[in-house]
């Protein structure tokens, strides 16, 4: 009887433990071949992309590990960090709105001569906009329209 019965037991599909089908099996078998194949161009890519760069590449990749050492050198030393909370967030940016729109603001920093360091602040922005822009153009100039 208790023979019978864990014969059946093994038998028996449950639902998580499904019968894979066919196009499952493909599928992963397609998910598989495209990923060889990505890792064969790349590593292709970089080649010829190491190839190009010639006698720079090992100052270039050094630079760049030091570059990215110095910047979480200044990440941990500054104690820079992205808001924690929506509200300090809101409370920045809303100060920063009203006094954009207030008259009395902009004579103030016309008369203080704080107007140069404002000025340059909005320079800054700019100029990281447009620094964004090119980068996701992958073009200083224009779209590439071929």
């Amino acid at each position: 009887m208790r023979q019978n019965f864990a014969r059946r037991l093994r038998a028996v599909r449950f639902s998580s433990t499904s019968a894979p089908n066919s196009s499952t099996q493909k599928a992963a078998e397609q998910a598989n071949k495209a990923l060889e194949t990505a890792k064969r161009l790349g590593g292709q890519v970089g080649e010829t992309f190491g190839k190009l760069l010639g006698g720079y590449r090992q100052p270039l990749v050094y630079n760049l590990s030091v570059a990215r050492e110095v910047l979480k050198q200044v990440y941990i030393r500054e104690s820079l960090a992205p808001p924690t909370s929506v509200s300090a967030f809101t409370s920045t940016y809303s100060a920063l709105w009203a006094n954009a729109r207030n008259p009395a603001y902009w004579r103030e920093i016309a008369r203080s001569g704080e107007w140069a360091r404002v000025g340059i602040y909005g320079l800054e922005a700019y100029f990281v906009f447009h620094v964004g822009e090119m980068i996701g153009r992958r073009s200083l100039v224009g779209y590439k329209l071929d």
